[in-house]
């Protein structure tokens, strides 16, 4: 893996993140000593990829076990983590094998899930394959399936041995499903690294090209960002509340479109209205807020949502990871790259701050 570059993320238990071309063939090299069988959960479009993981396992005497499931976010759920318990026990999987998640960040934060469950913890190594998975989903040891009652409520905190970005799997994505990635890295750019925002407006284009160098320096870019928050906050008890910018109005279109909506896409309009509410809510001056629109709409993501559907999100942003019993709370920013946290606003304020993302 000579060409890839290595991110640590630290803590209480170290995980590299290799980012470069051609690393799969790497991957048994990455796993534990002793590892005699690995589950390679994957979803159908992934499924090629997933075929190479697993020649490499063989070839390296460790028992493949492909083990396909639902596309997106059909397979977060406590049903398919149940089926992919059963073949884990049928496979005889003891705690010295290991399941490796290959696809998007559904896909990994299942198998992150059934990793951390099963005998209490199991090894996982994540191979993302979309934009979304490489600098969010797969980074930071966050697993987790949907329930009736909101998205991402049910989990636990799984750091992987390793996470493989390899940016050749980037190449036959859906445009779509790549630029939807990208409205994670704009986050990163907002709370973090505002050189982000900066090369996007450069090029668009280029952000958004997978053989360009300009999209792996983003990818390195957000990775970063990531790292060194969940470095120094693995279980999101502060600091690490920071990467769900955008994310509360997210959750909740994603719960009232039932998942139909890809998370990227959702994020867009969760970042749109984040922005207006940190200006409305004094934190943020009105070039700040405006950028976010203006940043989003260079890569065709979308920036606003149903003016009518606000009583129906409001409702569904109560069961949000970061409420504290009746209070809301939003991640908000006081500058660029300054996240801080806004409890218990005034819903009027609320309610202001997205008439300007209602469509």
């Amino acid at each position: 893996m000579t060409d890839a570059t290595r991110i640590q993320v630290g803590g209480e238990r170290p995980c590299p993140v290799l980012v470069g071309d051609g690393l799969l063939g790497g991957v048994p090299e990455l796993l534990p000593d002793g590892v005699a069988q690995a589950a390679v959960i994957h979803a159908p479009p992934v499924s090629a990829i997933a075929a190479q993981v697993a020649e490499a396992l063989a070839s390296a005497g460790i028992r493949p076990l492909l083990m396909g499931v639902p596309d997106a976010e059909k397979a977060k759920t406590v049903t398919v983590a149940e089926h992919c318990w059963e073949e884990l026990g049928r496979a005889g999987f003891t705690r010295s094998d290991a399941v490796v998640g290959v696809g998007g960040g559904a896909a990994t934060d299942l198998a992150g899930f059934v990793a951390a469950c099963w005998l209490r913890g199991t090894p996982v190594l994540q191979i993302p394959t979309n934009v979304l998975g490489m600098v969010d989903a797969a980074v930071g040891g966050k697993t987790g399936v949907n329930t009736a009652a909101g998205k991402n409520l049910v989990g636990a905190f799984h750091p992987p041995v390793a996470v493989v970005c390899d940016l050749g799997t980037l190449r036959d994505l859906p445009g779509e499903e790549l630029t939807a990635g990208l409205a994670e890295v704009v986050k990163c750019g907002f709370i973090a690294d505002p050189a982000i925002l900066e090369r996007i407006e450069a090029d668009p284009s280029a952000a958004a090209d997978p053989r360009s160098p300009a999209l792996r320096e983003l990818v390195e870019r957000s990775i970063r960002v990531k790292a060194d928050v969940v470095t120094a906050d693995l279980r999101e008890s502060a600091l690490r509340e920071v990467l769900n910018y955008g994310h509360t109005l997210a959750h909740a279109i994603e719960k009232t479109e039932a998942y139909r909506w890809r998370h990227g896409h959702a994020v867009s309009v969760g970042l749109v209205y984040a922005g207006a509410l940190s200006r409305l809510a004094g934190r943020l001056d009105g070039d700040a807020a405006a950028r976010h629109r203006r940043v989003l709409g260079l890569l065709g993501l979308p920036t606003g949502y149903r003016a009518g559907a606000w009583d129906e999100l409001l409702a569904a942003m109560r069961v949000d990871k970061k409420a504290r019993g009746a209070m809301l709370r939003f991640v908000v920013l006081d500058g660029l790259g300054k996240p801080g946290i806004l409890e218990d606003p005034d819903p009027e304020l609320l309610r202001a701050a997205y008439q300007e993302v209602g469509v």
